[in-house]
């Protein structure tokens, strides 16, 4: 047996486990590539392989075998032919490739140069960066000490509204307490007539005194030698109240003088003003207040009002204080000065202050001290 039967037996039992032992269930295309070649082969080549092989399967199976053989050389052309399209068409996409690649070359190059532009510009940025953090760092500096001097100037703003606004309470002080005093000088006028009425009165009250008043009967004679003058002095009254409407600084001063033209001291008009008044308010009658000195374990003291009167039938002395302006501090050592006169008197005390302006922080101690507070304008 020849090599040529030997593989003719074996291509034989491989086609008959492939189209015979499928049962019609297998394809052709199951057949390995190499068996079909070799299958082809030996059809082509050799007479006997043909004639045996027609013999083994039939005519028609050869036929249909040939026919699938012919669809599967077809198929290979066409996948042939397609490869070598697919093989042109990659030697152009290779011959773009090679173009594209040219192409990126040059940009290649140009961004290189630009890149050297680039790190040439950048050095300069980087100068210009760090010229710029420097001067930033300046501005800080500044910055802060402007913050700083900001800070200064609110705090002195502060201080300046706060101090203003001290001013505009003041000033609305100022305000009140000028309008109050010249209301008082208003009333002041007023009572100045009534002072002259009374002033009548007492020279004819003072007229029925006895000779041992040599105190009150000089204070008369003066009182007697400037009432002559009293009209045209009034009329100097009338243009210091002008003035004193200028400025709350000089009012008292002004009121100083008013009780130079006048010719009254304080004292002189509160012992004609007091009597009228204790008569008129609480129903004491006293003929006279006057100036009195008393001596007290060695010690003088002096009582600017002292009189002796009678209320309800019973004696009444009368010790007073005689102040421009009273304060509290006026008032405590008026009543230290009663704790000392009040050991010497037995009778009843009514205790009394008289002056041209008594202060708020004057009536609180004089009320707690019974101390009965007396302005030149209450009537």
């Amino acid at each position: 047996m020849g090599v040529d039967d030997v593989r003719l037996k074996v291509i034989l039992k491989n086609y008959e486990y492939f189209y015979i032992g499928c049962s019609g269930g297998c394809s052709g295309g199951e057949l390995s590539a190499k068996l079909k070649k070799d299958f082809l082969r030996l059809l082509e080549k050799d007479v006997e392989f043909r004639t045996a092989l027609v013999g083994l399967i039939g005519f028609e199976e050869l036929r249909r075998a040939y026919v699938r053989l012919e669809e599967s050389i077809s198929g290979l052309a066409r996948a042939q032919k397609e490869t070598e399209e697919e093989i042109r068409e990659f030697a152009g996409g290779l011959s773009r490739l090679e173009r594209a690649v040219e192409e990126l070359s040059m940009a290649q190059k140009r961004t290189e140069e630009r890149l050297v532009d680039l790190a040439t510009r950048l050095e300069d940025l980087a100068a210009a960066q760090k010229g710029t953090e420097e001067r930033l760092g300046e501005l800080a500096i500044a910055q802060r000490r402007t913050e700083e001097r900001l800070g200064e100037l609110a705090e002195a703003q502060k201080r300046t509204e706060e101090r203003l606004e001290g001013l505009a309470i003041a000033q609305k002080r100022t305000e009140e307490r000028l309008e109050e005093l010249a209301m008082a000088q208003k009333r002041t006028e007023e009572r100045l007539e009534e002072l002259a009425m009374a002033q009548k009165r007492t020279e004819e009250r003072l007229g029925n005194l006895t000779a041992g008043l040599e105190d009150l009967a000089a204070a008369q004679k003066r009182t007697e030698e400037r009432l002559g003058s009293l009209t045209a002095r009034l009329e100097e009254l009338a243009t210091a109240q002008r003035r004193t409407e200028e400025a709350l600084r000089n009012l008292a001063i002004q009121v100083g003088q008013l009780s130079d033209v006048i010719g009254f001291g304080l004292e002189d008009i509160a012992r004609v003003v007091v009597p009228s008044w204790l008569h008129r308010h609480e129903d004491i009658v006293v003929e006279e207040l006057y100036r009195e000195i008393l001596v007290i374990d060695g010690e003088e003291i002096e009582v600017n009002l002292y009189g002796e009167g009678l209320k309800a039938g019973e004696k009444i002395v009368i010790l007073g204080e005689v102040k421009s302006r009273i304060y509290r501090r006026d008032v405590e050592e008026f009543v230290s000065k009663l704790e000392k006169i009040e050991k010497l008197i037995d009778a009843k005390k009514y205790r009394l202050m008289f002056g041209y302006y008594i202060h708020p922080s004057a009536k609180e101690l004089a009320e707690e001290s019974e101390i009965k507070l007396i302005a030149s304008y209450m009537r």
